[in-house]
């Protein structure tokens, strides 16, 4: 249970019923359902920006919203390589915490179980390891 005015812990829900509004916009909306990859650049580098002045603000409840506005944009993307039958969010997600557990060693590996506590420079290397590690493959 959590404390009155604290978030609840997210549980995912919302994010599959948007990817399921996200398909039924691109269905049943005819500017929605027109824009490609390429004519949504613009607006993911607006949201990304737009996030970023979020943060410098250091207004929560601006910054929630301008993330939403940036998960749309994630998921519409996803939507249209789902269309085209090149990916789904399943695996954009998938490939995530795949990538997450590589780059993460000192949390998910067999170095999380020894105890030890890893300075951040440390934890910086593990990462950079696990990226390159990534790039040779």
């Amino acid at each position: 249970m959590t404390a009155p005015g604290t978030p609840a812990e997210a549980g995912g829900e919302g994010l599959v019923e948007f990817l399921a509004l996200m398909r039924v916009m691109r269905e049943r909306c005819a500017w929605k359902g027109a824009q490609t990859h390429e004519s949504l650049a613009p607006y993911l580098r607006e949201e990304a920006d737009e996030v970023l002045e979020a943060i410098a603000e250091g207004d929560p409840q601006h910054l929630c919203d301008e993330l939403g506005d940036l998960l749309l944009q994630i998921y519409f993307h996803a939507a249209i390589a789902e269309e085209a039958g090149a990916f789904t969010m399943d695996d954009v997600v998938a490939g995530l915490t795949a990538k997450m557990r590589r780059r993460n060693p000192h949390v998910f590996g067999p170095e999380a179980s020894s105890g030890r506590v890893y300075t951040l420079e440390e934890i910086e290397e593990m990462w950079q390891a696990a990226k390159a590690a990534e790039r040779e493959l």
